[in-house]
């Protein structure tokens, strides 16, 4: 009689990239790796062209606070988070090999850098023969899903809405119960926040993590999205969700906030803001360019005043809902979105200082620093990019009326003015002297007369004029 000595299979083995989807909860590459193989090996690869030259330390301190949480996450299903440092292609390629890992996943993204990171890692793969599958985990409708009838993006929100609208996002994928980590890796060290960036975090800015992430979110899906479309421009209720942050680095899916959010109501204004995030996915995606570049150029011949420009960032204008915009932005790393379109269209319009300028101050201190949020955002005030009626001009005084018409906005803000009652704080010039705080400034221009400089500069160079109070 022959003996056969029986051949035991090798463990199938994956390798999952992590990269901006920090989280265990709807995770698709995450789910389909544990679903198709023995073992993961999870990864993460600090960059340094991404982190090389002291990163903003509200970014810093949040994604090191969320690589913590999601290390604790995958520890508890068995397996841990590696970490490695260096160039991203390079570390998951040694470590593929290192394994035994035959097939790689990642989340494909919309910008630039991370295209090119793709494909530098599909090229990488296709050499080392590992096989490389992307899932679009950065937004609820990926950028390029969605195209207009002889055209490759929409340019225009309103029509793309509809569309997002009425798009069946994928399932939400289910967490995940147990992970196989191979025997023998070394997890790495999660460096501390100060080795990674300049400067300190803002002292109130939220903490990152999936844990952290997803108590928002029920917070918020509970109690604070029925009266979000009542609330959401009042500046003083601070009824926004806060949850930019958790979305830019994946801690929350937008697939899943979408596809709960319609299940609680239908056709919510909240539900709109979420199609404008996705829209500046698309917009800066097919044009890369933007995050430097006007989107449509205007001919605008921006002034250079590097004074007028530190007191915009210090929050000193001499106008309390400009200043408490920035104030906040300073001490939290976030801002309300009705206080950052006004602070936005002050420094593009009525100062008439480059857009550009703005996106760079604000990613410096903002906690998501979400450069197609941002860049959309500041090229929508500065009338260079997707709005309809570049020329309008956010009146900082009537804005103010309308949305802290109480002015308890900018009294939390700006102490200096806590003095003066009610709506009269917004134009502390009309107050008397010993109501105001003398360090307080005066205005840094009169406003009317800078829109009207504005207007003239547009007219100049013969866009239609449209104007907003």
């Amino acid at each position: 009689m022959t003996c056969y000595t029986p051949v035991v299979p090798l463990p199938r083995t994956a390798l999952v990239l992590f990269t901006r989807d920090l989280r265990v909860h709807d995770h698709p590459a995450l789910a389909e790796a544990i679903r198709s193989s023995d073992l993961v090996v999870p990864l993460f690869v600090l960059d340094p062209a991404l982190l090389g030259g002291g990163a903003a330390a509200n970014r810093i301190a949040f994604l090191v606070e969320a690589l913590g949480d999601l290390r604790e996450s995958l520890r508890s299903l068995g397996g841990d988070l590696l970490l490695r440092r260096g160039d991203p292609i390079e570390e998951t390629l040694r470590l593929a090999t290192a394994a035994g890992a035959r097939t790689v996943f990642a989340a494909s993204d919309g910008s630039a850098y991370a295209r090119a990171r793709e494909s530098r890692l599909a090229s990488a793969c296709r050499d080392a023969r590992v096989e490389l599958r992307t899932f679009p985990l950065a937004s609820a409708v990926p950028p390029g899903a969605l195209v207009p009838a002889g055209d490759d993006h929409y340019r225009v929100f309103t029509p793309s809405l509809r569309r997002w609208s009425a798009t069946r996002l994928r399932p939400v994928a289910p967490r995940p119960a147990r992970l196989r980590l191979p025997a023998g890796l070394d997890p790495g060290e999660l460096p501390a926040a100060s080795e990674l960036s300049r400067g300190r975090p803002s002292p109130g800015r939220p903490r990152g993590g999936e844990t952290a992430g997803r108590q928002r979110l029920e917070r918020w899906l509970a109690e604070g999205l029925a009266g979000y479309e009542a609330l959401r421009d009042d500046l003083a209720a601070d009824a926004t969700s806060r949850l930019s942050p958790y979305l830019h680095l994946g801690c929350v899916s937008a697939v899943e906030l979408v596809t709960r959010v319609r299940e609680l109501q239908e056709r919510t204004e909240f539900e709109r803001q979420l199609a404008w995030r996705d829209f500046f996915g698309q917009l800066l995606a097919a044009n890369p360019r933007s995050a430097r570049e006007s989107l449509r150029d205007r001919g605008d011949r921006w002034r250079d005043d590097a004074e007028a420009l530190e007191r915009w960032r210090a929050g000193l204008t001499g106008y309390p809902l400009v200043d408490a915009a920035m104030r906040q932005l300073a001490a939290e790393g976030f801002v309300h979105n009705r206080a950052r379109l006004v602070a936005g269209s002050f420094l593009a319009k009525t100062l008439y200082l480059d857009w550009r300028d703005g996106a760079r101050a604000f990613s410096e201190l903002l906690v998501d620093g979400d450069v197609a949020s941002n860049v959309g955002n500041w090229q929508w005030v500065a009338g260079t990019g997707a709005d309809t009626r570049p020329n309008r001009i956010l009146d900082p005084l009537a804005q103010a009326r309308r949305f802290d018409p109480r002015g308890a906005y900018a009294r939390r803000w700006v102490p200096e003015l806590a003095g003066l009652p009610g709506a009269t704080v917004h134009e502390p010039w009309r107050a008397p002297a010993g109501l105001v705080a003398p360090e307080y400034p005066a205005r840094i221009v009169d406003h009317v007369a800078a829109a009207a400089r504005f207007r003239a500069a547009r007219e100049a160079r013969r866009s239609p004029v449209a104007a907003e109070a």
